[in-house]
């Protein structure tokens, strides 16, 4: 009997591709939406870490959004030029900066909450599906990080 040669899986059997396909996805849908915060992407994911615990540093920040505070710095410069968040040096380690929102910080929360209604309902899925996916996504998170 002849050996046949597996096959490799096809583009749409990848995970890999769906994560990245759906992530490009989600990122422009939310481009228009953030433009008229003044907020890219990545800089909408630090005000939503800020949102949620005031007061962090950069480390916080970048170790939350799974970033080195290499990449978060100039995000966070240019969130401070846009005046919704104050730098400023740690009482306890004078080489990391604490990140206060300022009153435009706090006020472009209701904002966020606007687009994340917004996004939810271009996505036309139910919190459970959310919920569903989220935990399957954090799972493989995990697993990956090991």
């Amino acid at each position: 009997m002849p050996m046949t040669t597996p096959t490799p899986p096809t583009l749409e059997q990848h995970l890999c591709f769906k994560l990245y396909s759906t992530s490009l996805k989600m990122t422009q849908l939310y481009k228009p939406m953030l433009s008229a915060l003044k907020l890219t992407y990545p800089q909408y994911l630090v005000m939503v870490v800020l949102w949620e615990q005031e007061g962090l540093g950069i480390k916080d920040v970048a170790e939350r959004l799974q970033q080195d505070s290499g990449s978060i710095t100039p995000l966070v410069k240019r969130l401070e030029a846009e005046g919704y968040l104050i730098r400023e040096r740690d009482q306890r380690d004078e080489r990391n900066r604490v990140l206060t929102l300022t009153a435009a910080g706090h006020a472009l929360r209701a904002e966020g909450l606007r687009v994340s209604r917004e996004f939810a309902s271009h996505c036309a899925i139910t919190n459970e599906d959310v919920a569903h996916m989220a935990a399957g996504l954090e799972k493989l998170n995990k697993n990956i990080s090991r």
